[in-house]
């Protein structure tokens, strides 16, 4: 996909990281499930085509700038465990998909501070609650409109040039789970990063 990105586009002025899958499986199961390459499946698609995309078309984004990172995270956050980041001992598909989520925004705050003085920056935000998607299994409490409008306004609105590094609950700038902020963390999941995908 990167490669057909760069192909295609001469500049990125945006680039919006939106895949997901929730917390149940496609039939509605909990079960964990793995990639080919024994991924956890929520990490890997949450996090890990989030980070390896980024990295793969960070050059074009920082040639660019001015340019923005959004990352399309979650209220739902649970801190990484770095001893058992695969969830192997104790699974839940709740608990996969809200460290997938933190672990975005990790990613977000880490890539802020790499990116000082760019002209990228790097947000992240909750969209909304419970929008109607594929993913959401229970009553909806948001709607997709309003999902999309807080994402645009970190996509495009000009009273944010230069805000990088924060996370945002809908529209209001808020304060992620404590490890967002830890350097250590941060740097553990960075390396670990590059384990599991190798450099870009």
């Amino acid at each position: 996909m990167a490669d057909a990105v760069l192909a295609a586009e001469p500049r990125l002025d945006v680039l919006v990281n939106n895949a997901g899958i929730g917390a149940r499986n496609g039939d509605g199961g909990r079960e964990r499930q793995e990639t080919p390459q024994g991924v956890e499946l929520r990490f890997a698609v949450n996090y890990l085509a989030d980070y390896l995309l980024t990295r793969l078309l960070l050059p074009r984004l920082r040639e660019s700038a001015p340019a923005r990172i959004v990352h399309v995270s979650s209220a739902a956050q649970a801190a990484l465990d770095f001893d058992d980041v695969m969830l192997t001992k104790d699974y839940r598909g709740g608990r996969a998909y809200a460290q997938s989520k933190l672990a975005q925004i990790l990613f977000s705050v880490d890539l802020a501070e790499e990116l000082e003085g760019s002209g990228v920056t790097s947000t992240a935000l909750h969209p909304s609650t419970y929008m109607p998607t594929k993913i959401v299994n229970a009553d909806p409490m948001s709607t997709l409109e309003q999902g999309v409008d807080a994402t645009w306004r970190l996509i495009a609105d000009p009273t944010l040039d230069g805000v990088t590094g924060r996370y945002f609950d809908v529209t209001e700038e808020q304060s992620a789970d404590p490890q967002a902020y830890d350097p250590e963390a941060r740097r553990r999941l960075r390396e670990l990063s590059e384990q599991l995908v190798g450099p870009a």
